[in-house]
């Protein structure tokens, strides 16, 4: 196997291809990293060297391309520079030149090679003959050379010395990559191959840094706070639990579901502008918005009101909208363009009760009464009102208001930003509360804000008096009793009774100041801003389920027999493919032989 190029070209196309039966080509895969093993073993190039500065520190691409972008035609810089990167490509013109496509940190520069150039260095035709049959695609090479640009115009580097391989690739680097699965179970050659991946996650790092550079910029301090405690609060979730078998503790601890607690107590202790960008975890179902693992923001502003929460979260969005407009027209370009006009201040708002009740057509009973849940089940069975989980016997009155909202308030985000104000307080107990003088009912001091129907943020006034955050608890919690819910019994929507937080009261006691507080899952918010409808494009490695289920890699230690087997299997199949594409052969046997393949 003197030249195992044609067999690895052959085998290219259909090693990241899966089979009906949703199992990778194992087969393919391993027999393409043996016959590369053996090319590049037979040249003495199966090498991963440390990088050497000899010639001085490495220049990167896009600087590369910034600093010899007026370099003229035909000319050379006078600089001679070492780049390295990835082959996305290799040109073979003749036996003395060769064009590369190098890509690193997502730019692109050619590189060229021309023996008669190179000979004077004391390379022999031999030499660069093999390094140019040698070099695949997916390798990473290191290039010295100077700038040029060649007749077409293309910036390029012209080798000076004979290109070194610093990593061969070992696997084919697809030049397509479409099946959903192999993309999420081999994210790593997703990201290669399909530029849009890569750019969602780039978009959301530049998102992050800006959310840094907002709070920053207006005084904030970021802090870190617990991710296991003995209980997860501020929020209504299932959490996960964790045994704690190396400490004193000897319970089972809880991973946090909301930093927003903890925060707080920060603002206790004086520090009046605080915010956390860090994950948190709730024990739910996986679908297209939602995953166990995801990243909260949360900020806390001592004497800040509903409307300053308002005003800051729409000068947020509205900056980090025309940030990522600017980001996607110069450096992700294949992310769909945002459309800047919905983004004009002020955004709609809608107060809760008000608006629910025109929408119903009638008036909603007093919902902090005991009998609110059972009236308002009546009412809208007698109006014939369908709402998800009426019929469910454990769904809270909270949770039937907020799929009321869904039904009947967020659609008014699909044109325009939306804030719904004033939730009734069973839906908010941890912030302030308050009359409303235009339906009598007690509602909260909270809005959350809806882009394209879907929730992106969540703020309420705290509560900061400790005999109301204790009773509020107390009346959450006897509320979720009368409803079957039991204190560490969750139902499907993942409510329990929550027992009363009396350290968190206990650090009211000392004094929270009136306080703003506002919170945010970045995945949300990149999916705006991105385009894309899953929340798992947005994290690096896929939700949950993708992460625990990634395939092991392809063995490494079979025998010589089923590494023959597996030669054997591809050069059947190439035959085969060439007689298909010479239109020889009968079809249906064919497709019958790639089926028992």
């Amino acid at each position: 196997m003197n030249s195992s190029t044609p067999c690895l070209q052959f085998l290219r196309p259909y090693a990241w291809k899966w089979k009906p039966a949703g199992a990778r080509n194992a087969a393919y895969l391993r027999f393409y990293h043996l016959a590369r093993q053996h090319e590049l073993i037979q040249s003495n190039a199966l090498k991963y060297p440390r990088i050497r500065h000899e010639g001085g520190a490495p220049m990167r691409i896009p600087i590369f391309r910034e600093k010899f972008k007026d370099v003229e035609m035909g000319k050379h810089a006078d600089e001679e520079v070492i780049i390295h990167g990835r082959v996305q490509s290799v040109r073979r013109a003749g036996n003395k030149l060769m064009f590369l496509d190098l890509k690193g940190e997502f730019e692109h520069v050619q590189g060229l090679c021309n023996f008669n150039k190179l000979q004077v260095t004391g390379v022999e035709l031999g030499e660069f003959k093999t390094l140019a049959k040698l070099l695949n695609r997916g390798d990473i090479v290191s290039i010295t050379g100077r700038a040029t640009k060649t007749p077409t115009g293309e910036l390029s580097i012209e080798a000076t010395r004979l290109p070194e391989l610093l990593t061969p690739a070992l696997a084919p680097l697809p030049f397509k990559l479409e099946d959903e699965e192999v993309r999420i179970q081999h994210r790593h050659v997703d990201m290669l191959v399909n530029r849009k991946t890569i750019d969602t996650l780039r978009l959301r790092s530049h998102l992050i840094k800006y959310l840094r550079d907002f709070f920053h910029e207006r005084g904030f301090l970021e802090f870190q706070t617990p991710i296991l405690a003995e209980n997860a609060s501020g929020a209504t979730a299932r959490p996960f639990t964790v045994a704690a078998s190396e400490t004193s503790v000897n319970k089972n601890l809880a991973m946090r579901i909301a930093p927003e607690l903890w925060l707080k107590r920060l603002v206790v202790g004086g520090v009046d502008k605080v915010f956390e960008l860090g994950p948190a975890f709730r024990n739910e179902g996986i679908d297209q918005t939602h995953n166990p693992e995801f990243t909260m923001c949360e900020f806390y502003n001592a004497y800040a009101n509903l409307d300053d929460l308002i005003a800051l979260t729409e000068e947020l969005v509205c900056g980090a909208a025309q940030h990522c407009s600017n980001l996607i027209a110069t450096k992700l370009d294949s992310l769909p363009a945002i459309d800047m006009a919905q983004y004009q201040r002020p955004f709609q708002q809608l107060e809760f009760i008000p608006s629910l009740e025109s929408a119903l057509g009638f008036k909603l009973p007093d919902l902090s009464s005991a009998s609110a849940r059972e009236e308002l089940i009546s009412l809208l069975r007698q109006y014939q009102i369908d709402v998800p989980g009426l019929n469910k016997p454990d769904i809270t009155l909270a949770k039937l208001l907020d799929n009321l909202a869904g039904e009947f308030l967020e659609p008014y985000s699909l044109t325009k930003p939306l804030f719904i104000t004033h939730h009734p307080v069973c839906m908010a107990p941890l912030s302030k509360s308050f009359v409303c003088p235009k339906t009598g009912q007690q509602v909260s001091a909270r809005t959350e804000l809806f882009i394209n129907g879907k929730e992106l943020a969540n703020m309420y006034e705290e509560e900061n008096d400790p005999a109301s955050q204790r009773q509020k608890f107390m009346d959450q919690l006897n509320a979720a009793k009368r409803e079957g819910l039991a204190p560490g019994v969750y139902n499907e929507e993942g409510e329990s009774a929550m027992e009363v937080d009396e350290s968190y009261v206990q650090a009211l006691e000392s004094g929270l100041p009136p306080t703003g507080g506002w919170g945010c899952g970045i995945e949300r918010m990149v999916m705006l801003f991105s385009g894309t409808k899953r929340i798992s494009d947005c994290l690096s490695f896929g939700n949950l389920r993708h992460v625990t289920n990634v395939p092991g890699a392809v063995r490494t230690g079979e025998d010589e027999e089923k590494a023959r087997e597996m030669r054997e299997e591809a050069e059947k199949k190439a035959a085969r493919e060439r007689k298909r594409e010479k239109g020889k052969g009968k079809e249906k046997e064919e497709v019958s032989d790639e089926s028992e393949a």
